[in-house]
């Protein structure tokens, strides 16, 4: 099914990509398709708080490549649906997302590349899922187990952090996020980067009509408020996350200048991850692909068979 298109929706006449509606795990996601059908597929899984358009300047390039293109709104985000409760955003819901999504394309795997909260599940699904996985890239966004060291062992990363805390709270984050025609969003884009025009006035106008969606918010949060109970009984019940290997080949791409995220969460990845390359970018921040463009596609491409 086609989701009607308007003019924030696709940037330009003439750009390479359909919208469709996908149905996958109980929910539909709008999904932005490019490339031939019988291309490698890659899956592009954006972040917090973004849409496929995160993906934006990649799509042509892998497409140019030969690569069969799915960039899903994950759900809660944009056109995507939002369904209810905290549980719904739960890290195996979303998971599935990702392996129904590559199965409802008549595939049994797919390159899976992520951002931010894309990028964790990029490697819970390599973890949980490795047979959905061909090969894995990540944009700053730190393996599970390694996470959780860190926060124990790093108190720069803790502080980091206080966000997480933040967002645990009922309605505030909500508010706060949307306050001022959305000026704590676009203050989070336009301050976080290393260029200065790394997102302009259109990509800012179309990430504050997709977070504007109706449900979007609060369904963006559940996500870091369902895995904050899911970590909190994990410690109860077992002590932690586990150690989460990951067998698939796996680029990390990281923004070095990452407000958010410390560097060090990209160095001892090898037990876990044997079969890992990090690439460390010091001029660029955690929005990666926007201050990089060509140097994340080029790594992308270079990484991909």
């Amino acid at each position: 099914m086609t989701v009607p298109v308007d003019d924030w929706t696709v940037p330009a006449v003439g750009e390479p990509w359909n919208h469709d509606t996908v149905e996958t795990n109980g929910v539909r996601l709008h999904t932005v398709t490019a490339g031939p059908e019988d291309g490698a597929m890659v899956v592009l899984l954006h972040g917090f708080p973004e849409f496929w358009y995160a993906w934006r300047h990649q799509i042509p390039s892998l497409v140019e490549a030969g690569y069969r293109v799915v960039a899903p709104d994950m759900r809660g985000y944009n056109r995507s649906e939002k369904p209810d409760g905290v549980d719904a955003y739960h890290i195996d819901e979303l998971v599935n997302d990702v392996a129904g999504l590559v199965h409802a394309f008549d595939r049994e795997s797919a390159h899976i590349v992520g951002h931010d909260w894309g990028g964790l599940v990029a490697w819970q699904t390599a973890i949980d899922r490795p047979a959905v996985v061909d090969r894995l890239a990540v944009l700053n966004a730190p393996h599970p187990t390694k996470y959780e060291q860190t926060l124990r062992s790093n108190p720069a990363q803790l502080a980091k952090s206080w966000y997480v805390g933040f967002f645990q709270l009922p309605g505030l984050p909500e508010f706060s996020l949307s306050a001022l025609n959305f000026e704590a969003l676009e203050r989070m884009l336009r301050d976080g980067t290393v260029r200065a025009d790394a997102f302009s006035e259109t990509d800012i106008a179309r990430y504050k009509q997709a977070f504007s969606q109706p449900g979007a918010r609060t369904a963006a949060l559940n996500y870091y408020r369902a895995l904050a109970r899911r970590n909190a009984k994990l410690t109860v019940t077992g002590g932690g996350v586990g150690d989460l290997p990951v067998r698939v080949p796996t680029l990390l791409i990281w923004g070095e200048r990452d407000a958010a995220l410390d560097v060090s969460l990209t160095e001892g990845l090898q037990q876990w991850v044997p079969d890992v390359r990090v690439e460390r970018l010091p001029d660029a921040s955690h929005w990666v692909q926007f201050d990089a463009p060509e140097r994340v596609t080029d790594l992308l491409l270079d990484s991909l068979p």
